[in-house]
Order: structure tokens, then sequence, then C-alpha cells
């Protein structure tokens, strides 16, 4: 079969022949019709991610949307290794498919789940935002960024601030549901005063950081008080991605001055219990299905998968079809 294969780390896949799955107790063949080229199938495949491939060939790809052999049609996530997603057909567990609805086409369903659990898993699971609160968005033009905005106003979010570099994207995410928006192209002494006239007097309940590296820093010099005063609320701040870098300079001042709770959103402290994705997936699909979340998405041929592994994807997602 065609499939997108890995033979060295921190290269991209070639399009070419690999060896037919064949489906073990409890599992599926499932026929590829759509998977989603993220962030994390890169980061896997340049070893940068925790949990980096560590035996190769392997196929890239970790989820996507397929056709059983009964035809019906499913959300699938976590192929059996060496098998992946970018792939005319893949192995999964059983219960690691969900059905998807009628009027959610297939580029979507495969681009839309996981950066729309990610959202809401950093929302709900760690923040556990509650209505009214004031989110602010630290790589608000990304897929998974613009995703976060529709998800904080959905759950009832009083305020959102999205902070972004892409001034074009930027300025179209009003129409998501963002209130004001932080461009990055600023010096980091221009940025915290950005986020600082932002916070005002009440500041940020929730921070959903994508970025991490010295953006990061430029806003948790915000955050730091110049008093000894109690500070009135807590901040959540939810790392997520480090697209800006792996790490931070923490000064002490910032905790000890503030509220501020740091916490990850990834596998490691995602919810355990099934039936909790089972439902999130559900009412993932019925957003989607009427509307209320969007996601731009790009169709890519699997034969041209080791161009569009290197280009840049300017808030869309690009969709591998085998």
């Amino acid at each position: 079969m065609n499939a997108a294969v890995l033979h060295t780390i921190n290269q991209p896949p070639r399009f070419e022949q690999f060896p037919e799955p064949v489906a073990e107790e409890n599992e599926v063949i499932v026929h590829v019709l759509a998977a989603a080229l993220k962030p994390i199938d890169k980061q896997m495949a340049s070893g940068s991610h925790y949990a980096a491939y560590s035996k190769l060939p392997v196929v890239c790809g970790m989820d996507g949307v397929g056709s059983l052999d009964d035809g019906t049609r499913v959300f699938f996530g976590g192929p059996r290794p060496p098998y992946g997603s970018m792939a005319e057909r893949t192995v999964v567990s059983r219960s690691r498919c969900f059905p998807i609805p009628d009027n959610v086409n297939d580029d979507i369903a495969a681009a839309v789940v996981n950066p729309g659990l990610s959202a809401w898993g950093a929302l709900v699971w760690r923040a556990q935002l509650a209505p009214g609160e004031t989110v602010l968005i630290l790589g608000a033009t990304g897929v998974t960024g613009k995703l976060a905005i529709q998800t904080a106003k959905l759950l009832g979010a009083g305020r959102v601030i999205a902070v972004g570099r892409n001034e074009q994207v930027l300025n179209t995410l009003h129409d998501l549901g963002a209130d004001t928006t932080i461009h990055l192209g600023k010096p980091d002494q221009d940025l915290t005063e950005a986020f600082v006239r932002e916070a005002g007097d009440s500041g940020f309940d929730v921070i959903i950081d994508y970025l991490w590296g010295p953006t990061t820093e430029a806003l948790l010099a915000a955050v730091v008080r110049r008093d000894l005063k109690p500070a009135s609320s807590r901040v959540r701040l939810v790392e997520v991605g480090e697209s800006a870098g792996p790490t931070i300079s923490l000064a002490a001042a910032v905790l000890r001055s503030s509220r501020l709770e740091i916490f990850g959103a990834g596998s490691g402290n995602a919810a355990a219990s099934p039936e909790i994705w089972i439902e999130a997936v559900r009412q993932l699909m019925s957003n989607v299905a009427c509307g209320a979340l969007r996601i731009d998405t790009e169709r890519v041929p699997l034969d041209e998968v080791e161009n569009a592994w290197q280009r840049e994807q300017q808030g869309r997602r690009a969709v591998i079809i085998p």
C-alpha cells in the first residue's frame, strides 16, 4: 500500500510502499479517507517530542478519518506502530474509533478533533474555566488557538484576548469571538506593557499558552505585582505548546506576588476515563455540524506529503488524502 514512511529522524517522510496491516484481537483495519498533518506529527518525526518515534521505519500520522470493512465512517486515533494514519490503510484498536455525523465531511472531521479536543481539554479539564472569566490565548493565530477562541466563547468566557504574530490572521479573529487582539511584533518591554493594559485591574483568569519561550516571559513580567497586597484572584496558566521555545526563565517574584498557577495540558495529564473523551468528541462534532466551531483546511494528496511537511500552514490545517 502507499504510505508516508519515515526512515530518518528529523527528515520528512517519503511517499512509498509499506506492508499491509493485519488486524489482531480487538483491532480493526481502517481504510483511510483523510489524515491531518499536525504540529505533533512533525515533532514526533523530528525527535523533539517526549514521545518521539523510537523504532524506524514507521508510517507517520496519529489519527484520521476512515471507513471500516462494514462501511462505517469513523474518526480513529492511535494506530498500532509501525502503522500510522498517513497511508491507504492502518490498524487501530476498535475502542479508538468514533462515529462521525453525516453532515461533517472527511477533511473537517480529520482536522478538527486533535486541536478541538486540545482546546477543550486545556480550558475545561485543566483550567476549569468558569462563565464570565477572562481568557488570554498566546498563539491564537494557529489552528488550535483559533479553536480555543471559539471554545472559550462557547463555554461562556466573558472576555477573550487573542495574541499572535500573523497580523493577517490576527485581523480575522474578532469574527471567531476574540474581543481584543495583541500583535507579537513588538519589543519585549512594549509587549509586557500591552499585557498590563489588557489585564487592567481585574487581570487574567485563564491563560492558554501555545508558545512558551520569550513571549511567555514577557507575559509573566506583566503578572508580577509591585506591592505587598494580596492578589484578589487566581491566574491559571495552561502550557500546551512550545512553538516559540522549549524553556522559560521564571522569576521567583512572579509566584510570590501573584496567585499564578501553572499547569500542563498533554497526554500525561489527560482525563483517564474513555467516557469523558467519547462525550467530548460527540460534543465537538455536534458543534462543528451546527457551525459553532470552524476550522480552515487544505487538501493535500498523499504523494505530495514530503512537500507539505516542509511548508508553513498559516492558520489552516493540511489534510493528507490517500
